[in-house]
């Protein structure tokens, strides 16, 4: 290599070197992430290209969104460029005395690059990118409505107990029915007749007379016998229709997401294979997608396992042996997602034959007698190891294939 150029990343800015073939600083200063210094950037690096024939190696630490801007002008550039895991950075440049600046991690991140063989980039998939965003954003939408599910039934215990012991909680009829009533006095007065026709006309689905009756009669029993902590015109009650109003948003927010997804999915023809294992519907399968990336960028499925985080971390040091652990370094979305997955397959076997379970049962079962999350982290790596082969060799999942291999 003729030149490199390495970067340390920060808010709005980044510290620049630029070393020669010779390992002599060229060249150093800070940069701010504006268009103009981006422009005198590109500058330097075509001139650099041009004088020596080769484009020179850039390299710079992943710091989440403070990273983005460089990695947007490397990519509109068509730069290839090495960008680091920050936990793999820090082993390659850490020294035996701790001294950490934006300068000095520039100069570590250049000088080791002579010595160190690292994995070139060359631009991203924006549909990958823009699936990976559209993922996020439903992971941030499920933890709100955690916290709104929370705060919801806190308040209901004080208004209106008994109205998630008469409708099935988180369903549409209910949010709408807390929206209604949410003190037991709003309903007293209302004949069976109204509070019927309200039950029926506040549901997506196609709800009897008879069991719409039978909801208003237990909101009549309900409303009669229960005890509120608070009155109906306490500030409660407004409270928890903003909350059931959220909480429907939420919902509904989340379902256009998948939907936005399902279309770029499409497009690229892991979806199909990842669709064809049992117990995966086009909601995990989008979101699979998203947080796994570009999967033909690993070499193996040990490389894969090892990006989820569920590698072994095993330590021994003389007498001193600890139990096997899983790593979780890597990415913890796609590690809850595919314990989650492999739940699902379970739940769903009466659907349809699937090895994962089959595996499952047998970790279960004596000799092996595991415990539930081992036995599940063990299925977690081996419908890994069956993606990264299926997709490799663009084969959709065949039961009778798995289970003879």
């Amino acid at each position: 290599m003729k030149h490199v150029i390495a970067f340390d990343v920060s808010m709005g800015k980044s510290y620049m070197v630029i070393y020669n073939e010779l390992k002599h600083c060229m060249f150093e200063g800070e940069i701010n992430h504006f268009r103009t210094e981006f422009e005198e950037l590109k500058k330097k690096i075509d001139e650099l290209t041009e004088g020596y024939g080769e484009q020179p190696e850039i390299v710079f630490e992943a710091t989440g969104v403070y990273s983005r801007p460089l990695e947007r002008f490397m990519n509109e550039n068509y730069y290839t460029y090495c960008l680091l895991n920050p936990l793999e950075a820090k082993l390659q440049c850490d020294s035996l005395r701790i001294h950490k600046t934006d300068k000095s991690d520039a100069h570590r991140l250049a000088l080791t690059h002579f010595t160190t063989d690292r994995r070139k980039k060359e631009g991203s998939d924006e549909l990958l990118h823009q699936l990976k965003s559209l993922s996020r954003y439903y992971s941030e939408l499920d933890d709100e409505l955690s916290v709104i599910r929370s705060r919801m039934h806190k308040v209901i215990q004080l208004t209106f107990p008994e109205l998630e012991k008469i409708f099935t909680s988180k369903s549409e009829l209910f949010l709408n029915m807390v929206q209604l009533f949410p003190h037991p006095e709003l309903i007293q007065g209302l004949s069976k007749t109204v509070i019927k026709n309200k039950v029926r006309n506040n549901t997506n689905k196609n709800i009897s007379p008879v069991i719409a009756e039978r909801k208003a009669l237990e909101l009549l029993e309900a409303a009669k016998q229960s005890y509120p902590s608070v009155s109906s015109t306490d500030v409660l009650c407004e409270q928890l229709r903003s909350y059931a109003k959220r909480y429907q948003e939420l919902l509904y927010e989340k379902e256009q997401c998948i939907k936005r997804m399902i279309p770029l999915a499409e497009s690229r023809e892991e979806y199909r294979i990842i669709l064809s294992f049992p117990g995966i519907g086009p909601n995990t399968a989008v979101r699979l997608m998203a947080e796994i990336g570009d999967i033909h960028r690993f070499d193996n499925h040990k490389q894969l396992n090892a990006f989820a985080g569920i590698d072994i971390r095993r330590f021994q040091s003389g007498k001193t042996l600890y139990r096997d652990k899983i790593n979780k370094c890597g990415n913890k979305h796609l590690r809850k997602l595919l314990f989650l997955i492999i739940q699902n397959m379970i739940k769903q076997r009466r659907f349809g034959k699937n090895h994962i379970v089959d595996y499952y049962d047998k970790l279960k079962t004596q000799p092996y007698n595991k415990c539930h999350k081992v036995a599940s982290i063990a299925c977690v790596n081996k419908l890994l190891k069956n993606l990264f082969f299926l997709i490799a060799h663009n084969r959709s999942y065949d039961y009778r294939s798995a289970t003879t291999s």
